[in-house]
């Protein structure tokens, strides 16, 4: 930056009217290139600095939890096969029931928690496993649980072993059948919850699910029989 000085200025005027006029000096304030490309270069990094300021990030709030969810009796039901195989490879079914949790809402054709025994023919020792979606009172874990292994006497006429291979219909599908059959004793019980076991007995000749109005099926007053194989409607139960 540079200071100019302007000589003179003035000087024509004062001499024309008779009088000395003393030199009147002005100065003027002048920038080099040089100076004017600091100068802008400066100005440029302040705005971009400015500018590249980020504004300060939004927090989200955190999701509220999903309330568990029941699942269908042929999902736990593989869930608890896989650990039995690891138990014994030639696991075969023996029975499986549902269980009801007062943490879990209840759905038609599902439930928060599930019960399965598998058998080995070759140990002739059985085994319980429980799958649950929530830790629950009563020894049930999230997720699948092994019990203890027990001695087993070989099949029954009221509890023969099934291969897992045989339940290729799910209990949703099961009560769906199953309400059919039982649409008047349901509109007159709404309310009453749904249970399932799953067995295969003398009483007919395919292992079926027992699709039953009530808590269990010792106290359960309508219960119908459905094929778990074909989906074919057996029996009501009354």
């Amino acid at each position: 930056m540079l200071l100019v000085q302007a000589v003179g200025i003035g000087q024509e005027d004062d001499e024309t009217a008779g009088v000395a006029a003393p030199v009147r000096a002005r100065y003027y304030l002048c920038m080099t290139p040089r100076r004017t490309g600091f100068w802008i270069c400066l100005f440029v990094l302040l705005l971009a600095s400015g500018c590249s300021e980020k504004p300060p990030a939004v927090k989200k709030e955190a999701e509220p939890a999903k309330p568990p969810e029941s699942v269908t009796g042929q999902y736990a039901f593989y869930q608890m096969y896989g650990m039995a195989r690891a138990w014994a490879p030639d696991a075969e079914a023996l029975q499986l029931r549902s269980l009801h949790l007062s943490e879990v809402p209840q759905v038609p054709g599902k439930a928060g928690a599930w019960e399965a025994t598998f058998v080995s023919p070759s140990k002739l020792r059985a085994r319980t496993y429980t799958y649950s979606v929530v830790e629950a009172p009563g020894n049930l874990h999230k997720g699948v649980f092994a019990g203890l292994e027990e001695s087993w006497g070989g099949p029954r006429p009221q509890a023969r072993p099934f291969p897992p291979s045989a339940v290729k219909i799910d209990t949703d599908k099961a009560y769906e059948i199953a309400l059919k059959h039982g649409a008047a004793y349901a509109k007159k019980n709404p309310n009453m919850p749904i249970s399932f076991t799953l067995q295969w007995t003398n009483r007919h000749p395919v292992p079926a699910w027992r699709v039953i109005w009530g808590e269990s099926a010792s106290t359960s007053a309508f219960s119908v029989f459905v094929d778990c194989g074909a989906g074919t409607y057996l029996e009501t139960m009354r």
